[in-house]
C-alpha cells in the first residue's frame, strides 16, 4: 500500500458528502431534490449580465494570461471602495488580496498565523472547511458554543473559557451558516474586547454581508480600533458567481502587528500563480456596476426564508429558528429511538422520500440533531420536499 497523509484521509465535508448516496440512486433512476448546497445558479439566481459579459469580454480580448499574484490592480480598488462604501473602513488596495474563492483565503490564514499546535476558536454551528482544514496542517480548530435559545448567537462565556496560550485567532461566520444568524453591533463590539484582551486577531468571514432581512451586518473591521481583523468575502453569493472561485481577503492593523502574516500570505500567493484572470474582470463589473438586481432577490429569498421557516415548524418532530442572513435554516429534529444520529436521520429521509438535506453535526459538535436545508428552490418545489419531510416523520413516529 502506498502510503497517504492520514490527515487528509480524516477529511470531512459533509455537504457534498452527502452527494454520494444520493448519485447512487439517480443511478438507479431515482429523481431526488437536492436542498443540500448552497448555490443559487442551478435555482435561477444567476450572475448579474453586466458582469457576465465583462468576464466573456474580458476572455474575447486576449486577458487570459497569470494575473498579478495578489490580484488585478483595479479589482483591489474597487473592493476597497466597496468596503468603504459599506463598512465605513479606510484600506488601499495594498489591504486587499484577490484569491481563488473565500476558501483559499482561510486556508491560507491557517497556514500563516501560528505555528503547528495552534488553535483556532471557531463557531459551531459552522461551514465544514472551518473544522477540517486546519487538522490538515496539524493545528486545531476549538469549537466555541453558539446557542438556538438566543437566535444562533455566540456565547462569549463559553468563548472565553477556550482561549489558551496556544490560540491564534477568534473567527467569526456573520451571516452565519449553517444558521443563518446575523450578530449585531453589541456582540461585535464584545468579540473584539474579549480578542483585544487577550491579544489576538480577529478573522471575519462575511461572504452573505448585504444578503441580511431583519438585521443589518456589522464587520468587525468598522469597530475595531486596536484589534488587528482579516476580513474575507468574495463573488459567490451576493454577487450569484459560485462559479467563478474569486474572493477576496483584506487587513485592519493599525499598529502593524499583522506585517509578518501579511508577507506570508504574499509568498503563499504567488506561489499559487494567481487567481483566474478573465474572472477577476467580471466580478470587477459586478462591483464598479448596478446592484438593482439584489432587491428584487432579497425580496424573493425572504418569501422562500418565510415558508420555509413557517412549514417546517408545522411538522410534527421538527422546529426551526427564523434565519436572518443568507440562505439556510437549521432546523431541530427530534431523533427518539428512531435514529441513533441526525447522519442516520438524512440518509433515511434521503432513501425514504428521496430528498437531499444535510446532517447538522456535520457543522459541528453543536449542530448535532439538526440538519440544514437550503431556501434556494421556488417554494412550489419547497413545498413538496417539506410535504414528504412531514409523510416521513409521520411514518416513522413510534
Amino acid at each position: 500500500m502506498i502510503q497517504v497523509n492520514h490527515k487528509v484521509l480524516e477529511i470531512e465535508y459533509a455537504i457534498r458528502d452527502v452527494i454520494l448516496p444520493a448519485r447512487e440512486l439517480e443511478k438507479k433512476g431515482i429523481k431526488v431534490m437536492k436542498l443540500n448546497i448552497g448555490d443559487p445558479v442551478p435555482f435561477g439566481l444567476d450572475a448579474p449580465n453586466h458582469a457576465k459579459e465583462a468576464f466573456c469580454k474580458a476572455i474575447k480580448e486576449g486577458k487570459n494570461q497569470y494575473g498579478p499574484s495578489e490580484g488585478i490592480p483595479e479589482l483591489r480598488e474597487a473592493i476597497a471602495k466597496r468596503e468603504k462604501k459599506k463598512n465605513g473602513v479606510s484600506i488601499s488596495a495594498e489591504d486587499v488580496r484577490v484569491t481563488v474563492a473565500v476558501t483559499e483565503a482561510l486556508q491560507f490564514t491557517f497556514l500563516t498565523l501560528a505555528i503547528p499546535g495552534a488553535e483556532f476558536l471557531v463557531p459551531s454551528p459552522s461551514y465544514p472547511p472551518y473544522l477540517a482544514l486546519t487538522k490538515t496542517m496539524g493545528k486545531e480548530s476549538v469549537e466555541y458554543k453558539t446557542t438556538e435559545e438566543s437566535g444562533w448567537q455566540p456565547d462569549l462565556d463559553d468563548m472565553r473559557r477556550k482561549i489558551n496560550d496556544n490560540t491564534a485567532a477568534i473567527c467569526v461566520i456573520n451571516p452565519n451558516n449553517p444558521t443563518g444568524a446575523v450578530y449585531d453591533k453589541k456582540m461585535i463590539k464584545e468579540i473584539l474586547d474579549l480578542a483585544g484582551e487577550y491579544d489576538l486577531p480577529v478573522v471575519s468571514d462575511e461572504i452573505y454581508d448585504i444578503m441580511t432581512y431583519d438585521k443589518k451586518h456589522i464587520s468587525p473591521g468598522s469597530l475595531t480600533k486596536d484589534v488587528p481583523v482579516i476580513v474575507m468575502n468574495g463573488a459567490s453569493k451576493v454577487y450569484f458567481a459560485t462559479g467563478w472561485r474569486l474572493g477576496y481577503m483584506y487587513r485592519i492593523d493599525n499598529d502593524g502587528v499583522l506585517d509578518d502574516f501579511w508577507e506570508g500570505i504574499n509568498k503563499l500567493l504567488r506561489l499559487r500563480l494567481s487567481a483566474n484572470t478573465p474572472a477577476q474582470y467580471g466580478f470587477l463589473a459586478a462591483l464598479t456596476g448596478p446592484m438593482d438586481y439584489l432587491k428584487e432577490r432579497m425580496k424573493l429569498l425572504r418569501e422562500r426564508r418565510d415558508f420555509a421557516w413557517k412549514r417546517l415548524n408545522e411538522i410534527p418532530g421538527i422546529s426551526a429558528t427564523k434565519p436572518e442572513g443568507a440562505f439556510y435554516i437549521f432546523p431541530k429534529v427530534e431523533l427518539g429511538d428512531r435514529w441513533k444520529t441526525d447522519k442516520d436521520f438524512v440518509l433515511d429521509f434521503l432513501h425514504q422520500e428521496h430528498v437531499l438535506v444535510v446532517h447538522g453535526s456535520g457543522f459541528g459538535s453543536y449542530g448535532k440533531s439538526h440538519f440544514r436545508v437550503v431556501f434556494l428552490p421556488p417554494i412550489e418545489v419547497m413545498g413538496e420536499a417539506f410535504n414528504r419531510l412531514e409523510r416521513f416523520m409521520r411514518s416513522n413516529n413510534g
